[in-house]
């Protein structure tokens, strides 16, 4: 099982059931959190969370109680967390080096984004559509997404980005992006993420 086929499922599993079942609680809230060995939701209006530790779904309760169950299906899922209405019953593959990997990636980004600092910092989320942790900052002409994504169709492994408002003055080398307009650097440790941030807002700021 590679490491693309992990995250598909796991994708899948915050798109279909995690996420709803904030939104079903919240009435309107997608976002989701990095949580130890996963991700999950934040906790939610009535007490408790949902999401994934490792390679098991995981529903905690208003008082604490916990239920958890290999990851297999959206169906299995969506039952366990309690989400109304039911999902199709996709099957789901989730590798445990593979999930660890993907939970380290999603902890670095949350690290390196905390350490953030500039105009109008938008608040840490894990978004379900693109997967990818991100924040935006700056003001105008240069304000821009900064995230970690686990990989996409264009990406076979995680990568850090940074994805300008508008499109970047000039032909710096650090524009390189594959597929979007911007920059991307992999994934190796916090500090090495927030100095490759930090790169972007200075050549926005240089260029505005």
């Amino acid at each position: 099982m590679s490491l693309i086929t992990t995250r598909h499922s796991l994708h899948l599993l915050a798109e279909r059931v995690i996420s709803p079942l904030r939104v079903q609680a919240t009435g309107n809230e997608i976002a989701l959190q990095v949580r130890p060995g996963g991700f999950g939701t934040p906790d939610l209006p009535q007490g408790g969370w949902a999401g994934t530790r490792g390679v098991e779904v995981v529903r905690v309760g208003p008082s604490g109680e916990e239920r958890s169950a290999p990851i297999t299906s959206l169906a299995a899922a969506a039952l366990l967390v309690g989400l109304d209405g039911g999902v199709e019953d996709a099957h789901l593959e989730v590798e445990p080096e593979h999930a660890a990997r993907l939970a380290e990636v999603w902890a670095i980004g949350e690290a390196a984004l905390e350490g953030m600092e500039g105009d109008d910092v938008s608040p840490i989320h894990l978004w379900p559509e693109h997967f990818d942790i991100a924040v935006e900052e700056g003001a105008e002409a240069v304000r821009a997404t900064y995230g970690v994504s686990p990989g996409d169709d264009g990406h076979d492994e995680p990568y850090a980005y940074v994805a300008p408002w508008s499109p970047p003055a000039g032909g710096e080398a650090f524009w390189n992006a594959v597929g979007f307009s911007g920059a991307q650097a992999p994934v190796v440790d916090a500090g090495q993420v927030l100095a490759f941030f930090r790169e972007g807002q200075a050549l926005l700021r240089a260029g505005a």
